[in-house]
């Protein structure tokens, strides 16, 4: 499908939108806690899609995974260019992914299905692990921002972070799996 979208086909990428807009919406809003801003990051990440299709490499990871780390990129690019206004760490603890009850219900289950997954994963990491990586995710903070707050030394919190991914991927390996 991507290869289509490289080669400009607009129902191919009429296709990748379909089946993954409502995954960018819900990560972009859970950066930002705003559905304005996360329709924005929205359009951007489909509109770096219909741009960049040709750099999509399969061998990297999924066509999700890909989307994914577009989407927490253009979100955090847009949560610091608001750094003014940041979310509350008590909404990051507690907020679940909202759910737009205007979706089609089959969709809205399954990504509710998957965010409990990525939710169980996240909660058996280490909690050094899980905060480290929550900071850097849903906050927006680089590496060195983190060991400030944290009072930790910088490749320590850089090795969490790793550590942190590394083992989300092998747990979460079904639903990153797929096919482009």
């Amino acid at each position: 499908m991507v290869t289509a979208i490289a080669q400009q086909q607009e129902d191919a990428f009429e296709r990748l939108y379909d089946r993954y807009q409502t995954l960018v919406y819900h990560l972009a809003f859970k950066v930002l806690n705003s559905r304005e801003n996360a329709e924005e990051v929205v359009y951007d990440v489909f509109w770096q899609v219909w741009r960049e299709a040709a750099r999509y490499d399969a061998q990297r990871g999924s066509v999700g995974a890909w989307l994914t780390t577009l989407t927490r990129s253009r979100a955090i690019d847009a949560l610091r260019a608001r750094r003014n206004d940041p979310i509350p760490e008590e909404y990051l603890e507690t907020h679940p992914i909202g759910i737009d009850p205007a979706e089609n219900p089959e969709e809205t289950t399954s990504l509710g299905q998957r965010a409990g997954i990525v939710r169980a994963a996240l909660d058996k990491l280490p909690s050094e692990q899980r905060l480290a990586l929550e900071m850097a995710f849903f906050r927006g903070l680089t590496h060195a921002e983190i060991a400030t707050q944290l009072q930790e030394p910088l490749g320590t919190i850089k090795t969490r972070i790793r550590s942190a991914m590394s083992r989300l991927q092998e747990r979460l390996r079904p639903l990153l799996g797929g096919t482009s």
